[in-house]
């Protein structure tokens, strides 16, 4: 190669080096908080761009919002994508009862052909699975195989064929003998792929399936769908020119022509105002001047899908548009309105109502139209609403600007959720916070909402900025930006009751992991965040597990798993108990509790309790049998060393708290009890260079993460020289995403990893450990709100996304404000 070319080679690559670094420097998140009060009012945006892509639910499914604006006649979409819109050709169980051929014997034959008679085979109705609430045909083997007829008058006549499907789990699907569709592993929605509709026929035709389960549960509903062409006027983009995200804003700065706008989502989570916190209004700002110092026409769409108001696309809605004496609002919920009916992981609200509100003063125009037909309208000019039931209507909120120049124009609308019940508590349906007395409306809550805007915004900006600093001193710039990114999302996995105890119920919903209510060991790594901001809040994640103990409902000499699945609050419906796992959980936290509170009041509340959970921990503790841990997802473990640390530490944690209250004969015996444990776990633990995963296998290792306490509560239990081993050697196993959970496998969890690096003996190890999972933060394929469960080789998420738990983020923060840093 000659030097001229030499050198251009040279100045492409390093072009595309700055790029690449352009665009990672770009990526801030791997899925942008927008609108986050609850699991079921939780809006996000999964791409750097907001408007490259439709903004969803955090379980994936589209929740739409669309903004555009018009300049001077130009438009141009800054917020989603308009939706995609599709034509049913053979409808799912949602849009209309069907059914299937099906065996569970494995068919002899050319089972997939069209000619194939399937004369044995069952007759069932979809959708076809194993949890009898949600199926019509039950199916608990291992293999089915499946088949649908259906006719088809003219396949020509199809723009786009699409499968439209939803399946659990290994799926092989054939269209009249080809195979056009196969996956492992399973879809949590229906999803939609491409087929080429030349494999139709006029006529009949022939979808044959084989499932195959491999794991979990079992489920499948399947149909055609066709994708109508979009014949809507293209609109152009505005460029994006900068997101940043803080603890209760994600801010947008874009260029549209010769206007910027700046677009701010606000969801003002502050912890230290249940009030505030509780309110289910979120506020979207827009700020626009010109940039070319002359004057410019402006005006602001906001399209809201009623989606946001079902759990499938398919339910009806209704929606009105109607006035106050301060705001004008449009409101849609489900016809149906089945209240609190049913608990699910991978579900959306279908009851309650859904609302979009305008200050009357900004002269806003609202109506309600077809999803397709919103920006059509918005380019028309038309504001005349032209529907109130249906099938995915949108909501539109037109904000008119006026003339805008170079001085800086500020408007607002404001999104809120009424569920109008919140939560299932022991068979009592409660109202959520804000309406605890039945009295509230949502009407009074948006007013008041509008009428504490300013005063709202500047207590979010102070608040952002103080979050941000404190994370900064104590961890360095990657940890802030971990600790920003997690603290919305940890939050608004939460719902905020009373419960008929007037006790504080603080609710988590085990998002995408089981959809469990009150999880205990998913308040544990949670735990930190609140315990700087708002111990009573953690309080509200323990109340309803002691209630479950103190009241004989759960009868057992440890702490309960879980009390359901959201938002059913009736009982664990976990399949086995933890009993070391839950019971230290719950007594640690009880002692992180006095801790910041600085009292043992709570804990003396539920002493007895506590002292049956703790002789629990002194008999099986030390050499745990087998069991699940938290890490449920590894499997059963016997004789684990970290679950043995977390019954050591909580028994001193009991001493503690007894000592604090004066109980010193108690304090004296439980404190010689867990320092008597201490030498027997370091030599059944102790392999040379490290520590062992399981006392019986020198050959393991693992994250020790429940030592951290022992630092953050000062309990003293534990030789340094643990603590300077372990992470020794844990800096020799780190992988590009982090260090793995253990030997086992390469996955991990980015919450044990920044409780292993607080008690990391020096900044630079902490450093060392955190920057992977920053790196992950940032760089990760899985663009979904942040996964805390992922292969540390290729950043990819094995499961887990938009959990409470990246509230342990905060554990050096807390470390460090007890210890006055």
């Amino acid at each position: 190669m000659n030097k001229s070319n030499k050198l251009k080679v040279l100045g492409l690559l390093a072009c595309f080096f700055a790029i690449c670094q352009t665009q990672a420097q770009d990526r801030k998140a791997p899925s942008y908080p927008l609108i986050t009060h609850n699991p079921n009012f939780s809006i996000w945006s999964n791409t750097d761009q907001l408007n490259a892509s439709t903004t969803t639910h955090w379980t994936g499914a589209d929740h739409s919002l669309l903004g555009l604006i018009n300049v001077d006649g130009n438009i141009y979409r800054f917020l989603g994508k308009e939706e995609t819109n599709y034509k049913t050709i053979l409808g799912t169980s949602d849009e209309t009862p069907y059914t299937v051929k099906y065996t569970e014997t494995a068919p002899q034959g050319d089972w997939k052909s069209a000619a194939y008679a399937a004369a044995d085979w069952k007759t069932g109705s979809a959708p076809i699975g194993d949890d009898a609430k949600q199926v019509k045909t039950l199916w608990k083997s291992n293999d089915i195989w499946v088949r649908r007829s259906f006719n088809i008058a003219n396949p020509a006549s199809i723009n786009e064929l699409l499968l439209k499907m939803n399946h659990d789990d290994n799926i092989e699907v054939y269209l009249n003998g080809k195979k056009v569709y196969q996956k492992e592993g399973w879809t949590n929605t229906f999803q939609y792929f491409p087929l080429d509709k030349s494999d139709l026929k006029a006529g009949q035709n022939v979808i044959a399936i084989h499932l195959a389960n491999s794991a979990g549960g079992r489920y499948l509903d399947f149909g055609l769908a066709d994708k109508l062409k979009d014949n809507a006027a293209k609109i152009q983009l505005a460029k994006q020119k900068n997101v940043e995200v803080t603890a209760t804003q994600t801010i947008y700065d874009f260029t549209c022509g010769k206007v910027d706008l700046k677009v701010t989502f606000t969801s003002p989570l502050l912890m230290n105002d249940l009030g505030l916190l509780a309110r289910p209004v979120s506020y979207i700002t827009y700020n626009v001047q010109a940039n070319d110092k002359k004057t410019h026409t402006v005006k602001v769409l906001l399209s809201a899908s009623s989606n946001i108001a079902v759990y499938r696309p398919s339910q009806e809605v209704t929606a009105k548009k109607y006035s106050t004496a301060k705001l004008s609002i449009l409101k849609v919920g489900t016809v149906e309105q089945p209240v609190l009916q049913k608990g699910a992981d991978d579900m959306r609200i279908d009851w309650g109502y859904f609302y979009v509100a305008a200050p009357k003063s900004s002269n806003a125009v609202q109506f309600i139209t077809n999803s397709s037909s919103a920006a059509d309208a918005f380019r028309n000019g038309s504001s005349a609403s032209t529907a109130s039931r249906g099938k995915s209507l949108a909501l539109n909120t037109v904000v008119p600007f006026g003339t805008v120049g170079q001085t800086e124009v500020e408007r607002f609308v404001e999104l809120g959720y009424d569920e109008v019940y919140a939560i299932q508590y022991f068979k009592r349906n409660l109202r959520p916070w804000w309406n605890t007395s039945g009295k509230e409306t949502m009407e009074g809550q948006l007013t008041d909402a509008a009428n504490q805007y300013k005063e709202v915004m500047q207590k979010c900006k102070t608040f952002n900025k103080e979050v941000y600093a404190d994370a900064l001193k104590s961890g360095g710039k990657e940890y802030a930006h971990l600790c920003i990114l997690g603290y919305r999302q940890s939050i608004a996995a939460h719902t905020l009751v009373k419960s008929p105890e007037g006790e504080i119920l603080w609710l988590s919903k085990e998002n995408n992991s089981g959809g469990f209510i009150n999880t205990v060991d998913v308040t544990y790594p949670s735990a930190p965040l609140y315990l700087i901001y708002n111990p009573a809040l953690l309080q509200g994640m323990l109340n309803g597990i002691f209630y479950f103990s103190e009241s004989g409902k759960y009868p057992h000499p440890w702490a309960a798993h879980d009390l359901g699945t959201y938002p059913l609050a009736n009982g664990q419906t976990y399949g086995e108990p933890m009993p070391v796992e839950e019971s230290g959980n719950m007594i640690i936290l009880t002692a992180a509790i006095a801790k910041a509170q600085g009292n043992a009041n709570y804990a003396k509340k539920h002493w007895k309790t506590l002292t049956t959970w703790a002789d629990y921990l002194t008999k099986e503790g030390l050499d745990p049998k087998t069991q699940l841990c938290t890490d449920d997802f590894a499997g059963h473990l016997a004789r684990n060393a970290n679950l043995s640390v977390k019954a050591i530490v909580g028994i001193a944690s009991y001493a503690q708290m007894a000592e604090t209250l004066g109980y010193t004969e108690t304090a004296t015996k439980y404190r010689a009890i867990a320092e008597s444990m201490v030498p027997k776990w370091i030599e059944m633990a102790d392999a040379g260079d490290h520590y062992a995963l399981t006392f019986d296998n020198k050959n393991t290792w693992s994250q020790k993460y429940n030592l951290v306490w022992d630092k953050v509560l000062d309990l003293s239990l534990f030789p340094q020289k643990i603590y300077d081993t372990e992470i020794k050697y844990y800096l020799t196993k780190q992988n590009k995403f982090g260090l793995p959970l253990d030997s086992r496998k390469a996955y991990t969890k980015n919450d044990w990893i920044l409780w292993t690096a607080t008690f990391a003996p020096t900044e630079k190890e902490f450093e060392a450990l955190v920057k992977p999972v920053y790196r992950h933060a940032i760089e990760t394929e899985s663009r979904v709100p942040l996964n805390d469960f992922y292969d540390s080789n290729t950043g990819i998420r094995d499961n887990f996304k938009a959990r409470s738990v990246v509230g342990g983020f905060y554990m050096k923060l807390f470390s460090d404000k007890l210890k006055g840093k």
